[in-house]
């Protein structure tokens, strides 16, 4: 039998933190019902970062609810509005990418946000904001910024609080709001889903649906998640973040990272556990709450046995310090050589500079022996293990 409308709503509540308004959306969800016509869910991710995160999975849930109930998400890639730079929870503005980089972070989403949504036709519509946004001539921007005064953006929480320290908000960024609200309009979304972050945004949309004689969305905002340092929302940027296609491992150890204190929030965000289970377990065993919560999370994303081997790995090489039995290979020549170019290669480091950090830092071994001195030369006539931290390691071969 189908949910009603409230039941629906009352499901949706374990991830929001408001819904603009509850009233009009078992309006919405009834009339829809009624004529056979599934609800259109916007949501919209700027390919600022080439990863989709545990963050964004957050409202991504939410959106898949709806699916499973009949409805159409519709995801905005803003390749357009990324040029401009969405300012939301940082206090500076946001670095611009260009256009290669945008392009190239935007073709892996479909795939990463297909490990949560449904992807066939009838349940994705996938759209590029430039499709409208980059036909716009600079009067039609400029009417378009008519609609909203100077004081209504700055009333926006991160502008105001920009504005009252002092710091720079430049001209394009105030566009940002307007942009998004826009792209609602041309997609003539029934909900918009996002983070609280983004709840200005949304409702720009909402007034502009309104004026454009549309029926205006329902504004659906989720809590932020907060990253693996326990102490700012989950971002690429700032590195404490789980990607959705990491590695089964890795994700298993991120998670058995997090702090104590956000089991409960990443329990009631990211799993569908009843708090009657992860109550008690939280309070009584954090360490058993972390394992569980980890194999919820990595077969959610990968599956029951990629779990299972990942708690094994994890006992293994976390818990028991050994070695795995397996990790990618690289082959090398025999030296000499210094460490961080191969930590580079073996792609257990980003680049030669971060290399050289963590070898200083001495989270780097070499056969479990820690190595500090960047320049150090080794040369090498067996296979060696090189290892980063606790969770990574690549055998290398000399050949």
């Amino acid at each position: 039998m189908p949910l009603s409308p409230q039941e629906q709503i009352r499901r949706l509540s374990r991830r929001c933190e408001r819904i603009l308004s509850e009233q009009e959306l078992v309006h919405k969800l009834q009339r829809g019902s009624a004529a056979g016509k599934p609800l259109r869910i916007k949501f919209g991710m700027d390919p600022t970062a080439p990863d989709v995160t545990l963050g964004h999975a957050v409202p991504l849930k939410v959106i898949r609810q709806f699916q499973d109930w009949g409805h159409k998400a519709v995801l905005i890639i803003g390749d357009y509005t990324a040029r401009v730079g969405d300012p939301s929870g940082v206090n500076a503005t946001r670095p611009v990418l260009s256009g290669e980089q945008i392009d190239a972070n935007a073709k892996t989403y479909l795939a990463q946000v297909g490990k949560i949504l449904l992807t066939g036709e009838q349940h994705l519509e996938v759209r590029f904001n430039g499709e409208w946004l980059g036909k716009m001539n600079l009067v039609e921007i400029i009417k378009l910024a008519s609609r909203k005064t100077v004081a209504q953006l700055l009333a926006r929480d991160d502008f105001a609080k920009r504005y009252a320290e002092g710091v720079d908000i430049r001209l394009h960024e105030i566009l940002y709001p307007l942009l998004q609200g826009w792209d609602s309009v041309q997609i003539q979304a029934d909900v918009e889903m996002g983070g609280s972050d983004q709840l200005f945004n949304n409702l720009v949309g909402r007034e502009f649906q309104k004026e454009e004689g549309q029926d205006p969305q329902v504004v659906i905002v989720t809590p932020l998640l907060v990253g693996t340092d326990g102490a700012i929302k989950m971002s690429k940027s700032k590195g404490n973040f789980i990607g959705v296609t990491e590695q089964p491992s890795e994700m298993f150890g991120k998670v058995m990272s997090v702090p104590d204190k956000l089991l409960e929030s990443y329990y009631t965000l990211l799993t569908d556990v009843p708090p009657a289970d992860f109550g008690p377990l939280i309070a009584a065993d954090p360490r058993n709450a972390k394992v569980r919560l980890a194999g919820e999370l990595v077969s959610w994303l990968h599956g029951k046995d990629a779990a299972a081997a990942a708690l094994a790995r994890f006992e293994k090489v976390i818990v028991g310090k050994e070695i795995p039995d397996e990790m990618p290979s690289l082959e090398i020549g025999r030296g000499p050589h210094q460490l961080a170019p191969l930590l580079v290669k073996a792609g257990l480091a980003a680049s030669n500079s971060e290399a050289i950090r963590k070898i200083r830092e001495g989270a780097v071994r070499i056969d479990g022996v820690k190595v500090t001195d960047a320049k150090q030369e080794h040369t090498l006539d067996k296979p060696a293990v090189l290892q980063l931290g606790n969770r990574n390691f690549a055998r290398l071969v000399p050949v």
